[in-house]
């Protein structure tokens, strides 16, 4: 019996893979980097991630 669901992202390189997929999408900013909050939101509200499997996408990334 399982008691603890699956989570999408809980395979940090999965993770990584979204965040790069959402980040090219987005236009670069001045100086060729891209604006946070442009990934953030939509890795924690729009996918449902939570902030532990964003900070191991961005690290594995």
């Amino acid at each position: 019996m399982k008691l603890v669901t699956e989570r999408a992202f809980a395979d940090p390189e999965v993770a990584a893979r979204h965040l790069v997929q959402m980040a090219s999408g987005t236009g670069p900013v001045q100086d060729g980097g891209v604006h946070i909050e442009k990934i953030n939101y939509p890795f924690l509200y729009t996918l449902k991630g939570n902030g532990a499997e964003f900070g191991a996408g961005m690290r594995c990334g």
